[in-house]
């Protein structure tokens, strides 16, 4: 593969998804944040009707969902982009703005993807550690032409307040990116100040509060300029039509979508009590899942322990983070299977 592949690619560390068991598994699979609610009822109509239209290409900027999401959201549809998941927009975030040599800052621990689309860019990377919404000075004195603030953040659940996302976009000349993936289950939306701050892209996603992990749709909030300019590099028919039609059938049936996460919050809350009466370290979390500190023995153990169980949490092997554990609030039958597997989990 020398002769024909870059070698930057064949010394990079590519990005490690969470393990996805086989559809027959006995798994209760808690380790990729998905929801464990389904859609809105709404969705499977709405793919069904657009499945008749398959042989014609989908809307190149996905108009009519960009529509529903700014009804929904509030903005204008030129504020609005549309991608294939968060994660495309992350990646043509660093094509529109960032290229070799250019700083890229976030704090750490956070989501991995950041450092291998930067590596991919060739780009700087500014890392400084955080555990709780208070952006270090070094993330904010970077300089950076791109800015990652992950609120809540994953994985540990923290929200960033947004007295510190103004401070970091006011002292940036580059592009600040608000990660909101899991802001429903709990966050405070940065998305009143794009008024106020151009230089500011919000990025949700519909895989999480919305159950749409399947049908890959991210939504990004900024300045129709801004908008304009990652719409050029964007590929030409970027969203299939079935995802579209998902997407719009999920925005305009927010309701269902309310229901679900206050199910999940109320399980959270749950279950992060009895872990704390069980003796581990557990901080507050905004999102669908808990941090889980595991002691002595460490996460890799108790994830070991746990998958032995027929449990399936998240260990990364990551400096900062092999302490512990993040655990996905799934149903609440799953998260009792997973209490009882925690009480003996420890080696």
């Amino acid at each position: 593969m020398s002769r024909v592949v870059r070698p930057r690619i064949r010394t990079l560390a590519g990005y490690t998804p969470g393990e996805q068991p086989a559809a027959d598994s006995r798994l209760v699979k808690l380790n990729t944040n998905e929801n464990p609610y389904p859609a809105s009822p709404a969705v499977a109509r709405a793919v069904e009707e657009s499945i008749t239209r398959l042989h014609l290409y989908p809307e190149p900027l996905s108009d009519g969902l960009r529509r529903g999401a700014a009804e929904r959201y509030g903005v204008r549809p030129e504020a609005v982009f549309v991608g294939n998941g968060s994660d495309e927009i992350l990646a043509l975030c660093f094509k529109a703005c960032a290229g070799p040599g250019d700083r890229v800052a976030y704090a750490v621990p956070t989501y991995s993807l950041y450092r291998t689309l930067a590596d991919l860019a060739e780009c700087h990377v500014v890392e400084a550690a955080a555990r709780d919404g208070e952006v270090p000075t070094a993330i904010v004195d970077a300089d950076a032409r791109i800015t990652f603030l992950c609120t809540p953040n994953s994985p540990l659940g923290y929200e960033i307040p947004l007295d510190q996302v103004r401070r970091v976009a006011a002292a940036s000349r580059g592009l600040v990116v608000v990660d909101e993936a899991y802001v429903d289950f709990g966050g405070t939306t940065a998305l009143p100040l794009l008024e106020e701050l151009d230089n500011l892209l919000v990025l949700r996603t519909l895989s999480k509060s919305y159950s749409l992990a399947g049908a890959r749709i991210g939504l990004a909030f900024a300045r129709p300029e801004l908008i304009a300019e990652l719409c050029k590099v964007k590929d030409s028919y970027n969203v299939s039509r079935l995802a579209q039609a998902a997407g719009t059938a999920a925005l305009a049936d927010s309701g269902w979508m309310e229901a679900n996460v206050t199910r999940v919050r109320l399980t959270r809350e749950r279950v992060r009590d009895e872990l704390i009466r069980l003796g581990f370290a557990v901080p507050p979390s905004a999102a669908n899942f808990l941090w889980v500190e595991c002691g002595p023995s460490g996460g890799e153990a108790v994830y070991r322990s746990l998958r032995e169980r027929g449990v399936l949490v998240r260990f990364f092997d990551t400096p900062g983070l092999r302490s512990g554990v993040r655990v996905t609030v799934g149903s609440d039958e799953d998260m009792d299977r997973f209490l009882q597997a925690i009480t003996t989990a420890r080696p």
